[in-house]
């Protein structure tokens, strides 16, 4: 397979034995029902719990099925808003594997963190990251989903759907954008919901930016809160330093 032109690529392997990347038409019933394929916002999650910083963006590139698509019913007992449990079934992913391709962008809306974009920094910490599992706990769209990361090539190994053609997906959720993360004027501001219609190409879904996404809506407003002095506590690691010598 061709590899994009970046000079920040990243690529992982993230498995798990179930995930739940819910159908937003499903959640307010409280019947989750998990879309077939991830969304492009649960991979950038799973990849802020690998190794986040507020002076970039992670864009996903491509993300490559492994195993087949297979589903599986259970029953759960949420928690009521009002006490107690409820009965509730969730449909979940199983067994499922994903490579994922990737890179990050400086964040515009960040200009106080400007002393921070040192690229070679953050694309080799994130790379060691990955190696070491993540920074955080990975989860595969919801928190009883754990999820495990570790480095691979794209593209290498057989794929569940390597010779399948192209399967088109009806409309689905690609993410949120929210206000410090905003590319377009009009988005700015705003908390965004943001639609697609996906397609995979022999196993691969090749997921567009957030800012070419046609079919959005606006959720509400939202602020921007800066980074400073008394409203950031590590802000001294983007100074260099202790923090910068580690390496971590």
């Amino acid at each position: 397979m061709d590899k994009p032109k970046h000079p920040n690529i990243v690529e992982f392997t993230v498995r798990g034995q179930y995930a739940l990347f819910s159908d937003i038409l499903t959640r307010a019933g409280g019947e989750k029902t998990s879309y077939p394929i991830p969304t492009y916002e649960a991979l950038k999650g799973i990849l802020h719990s690998v190794y986040w910083k507020p002076s970039l963006i992670w864009y996903i590139r491509d993300a490559r099925i492994m195993n087949p698509i297979r589903f599986a019913r259970k029953g759960i007992r949420p928690i009521k808003y009002s006490g107690g449990n409820d009965l509730a079934y969730y449909t979940y992913l199983e067994d499922v594997c994903y490579q994922v391709r990737a890179y990050f962008e400086w964040n515009p809306n960040r200009p106080e963190l400007e002393h921070d974009r040192i690229e070679n920094k953050h694309h080799n910490i994130a790379k060691r990251m990955i190696e070491r599992g993540g920074r955080r706990d990975i989860f595969l769209g919801t928190r009883e989903c754990q999820g495990y990361v570790e480095p691979c090539v794209f593209g290498e190994g057989p794929g569940a759907y390597d010779d399948c053609g192209t399967i088109p997906y009806s409309l689905m959720e690609h993410g949120f954008t929210y206000a410090d993360e905003a590319i377009r004027e009009e988005d700015k501001g705003k908390l965004t919901l943001r639609l697609w219609n996906p397609v995979m190409e022999n196993g691969v879904i090749h997921f567009i930016r957030p800012e070419e996404c046609t079919i959005t809506r606006h959720i509400k407003d939202m602020g921007i809160k800066p980074f400073g002095e008394g409203n950031f506590s590590g802000l001294a690691e983007f100074a260099g330093g202790e923090y910068d010598e580690l390496g971590e």
